[in-house]
């Protein structure tokens, strides 16, 4: 077959299109590259008027008219590619904004894709229409729109959850909802709420390139190291803000004991050799899945603290801890992080079974097997 994948965001794309090329496939992606994280892209999209003073230009000539000229010149680029992006067995939105534009100008892109391609799908992996309607009817899913409810993160902070309960984005989602072959949810927290939806196909785990992340058996000779890497722009929403605070306390308490290395909003070729040395990973808390930075550490054998509710215990049927289920409470995360420190051979054992589970259920060219068959069949 021959795939076109839009948008990437966490790497996920990416480790898609390696197990999709080693079954044979051809594979391309167009998009973003997302910021400071710089994932590659084959048709790489460029978001203009997107700093300094012509982003206030712009914001300013949307406020007066509501027109945006980062969409516009997005669309323009897309054009130049169009023939590029055509005669396609699959193509596969990585969310309902893979293309950062407004309604009218993703509309435009989208009924392009849609015309010149065979097959259109689209990924459920992060903040679409379905899911912040669930998160916002449903208080008590575990999530980060409970920093909005309680007010900790401000509604400019909050722009790209919020932009989805606008009229706009649903009559977006509408369309590619009509249009669209099916849904696929990526993990949990995506999964959960689009279960009984008769547009879902079924949740397929993040593909993990294993054969780029090689397993190190953890070795403690000397002080545990914990890594904390810092997104600047997701600081409250992944947590950072409690990890922070129990690290403050967990330095206190073991000082020469411990190596803490912190970083903050590095590419990502150069964070996922970052934390190499580490044997503790700081990751986030408002889940119920691992996220991507999660998993290619779990795979390395690193332990991690992130999101693994019971939920999640219980739709891999697992007895024992792959990585450590975080929650946003101080005392809860010390006395976790406390014990691993304490108990350094558990930290050798949850390694050890961290990549034994993905290998398990995150093998790239398994995964890719499994989006092939959803594909065929819808």
């Amino acid at each position: 077959m021959k795939i076109l994948l839009v948008g990437e965001y966490s790497h996920l794309h990416n480790s898609l299109k390696d197990g999709l090329q080693q079954l044979g496939h051809k594979v391309f992606i167009i998009g973003q590259k997302d910021g400071f994280k710089n994932f590659p892209v084959d048709f790489p999209i460029q978001k203009k008027w997107d700093a300094g003073f012509l982003k206030k230009l712009k914001i300013a000539i949307y406020k007066i008219s509501g027109f945006d000229i980062s969409s516009y010149l997005t669309y323009r680029q897309f054009l130049k590619l169009e023939k590029q992006c055509s005669d396609f067995d699959v193509v596969q939105l990585i969310n309902e904004n893979s293309f950062h534009c407004t309604y009218n100008f993703e509309k435009k892109i989208i009924s392009s894709l849609l015309k010149n391609n065979k097959k259109l799908f689209l990924l459920s992996s992060g903040f679409d229409y379905l899911n912040v309607k669930y998160c916002f009817e449903n208080p008590d899913f575990k999530s980060v729109i409970s920093l909005y409810q309680n007010n900790k993160i401000d509604k400019k902070s909050f722009g790209n959850v919020l932009k989805f309960r606008e009229k706009s984005f649903f009559k977006l989602h509408q369309f590619i909802y009509k249009k669209c072959n099916g849904i696929i949810a990526s993990d949990l927290d995506y999964h959960l709420p689009l279960k009984g939806n008769p547009k879902y196909l079924g949740m397929i785990p993040n593909p993990i390139n294993i054969d780029k992340l090689p397993f190190q058996p953890i070795e403690i000779n000397d002080k545990i190291i914990i890594f904390h890497g810092i997104n600047t722009d997701n600081y409250l929403k992944k947590g950072n803000d409690y990890f922070e605070k129990v690290l403050e306390i967990i330095e206190k308490k073991y000082g020469d004991k411990i190596e803490i290395i912190t970083v903050r909003s590095v590419p990502y070729s150069e964070y996922i050799n970052l934390y190499n040395r580490s044997h503790i990973l700081l990751d986030q808390i408002y889940g119920y899945d691992q996220g991507y930075n999660a998993l290619e550490s779990m795979a390395k054998g690193k332990v991690v603290f992130t999101n693994a509710e019971t939920e999640f215990m219980e739709y891999y049927k697992l007895t024992e801890n792959v990585c450590i289920n975080s929650i946003p409470d101080v005392d809860y995360l010390v006395n976790e992080l406390s014990f691993l420190i304490d108990n350094p051979e558990e930290i050798t054992a949850i390694g050890k079974r961290a990549r034994a589970f993905i290998e398990k259920e995150h093998d790239y060219i398994k995964i890719a097997e499994q989006y092939v068959q959803k594909w065929n069949e819808n």
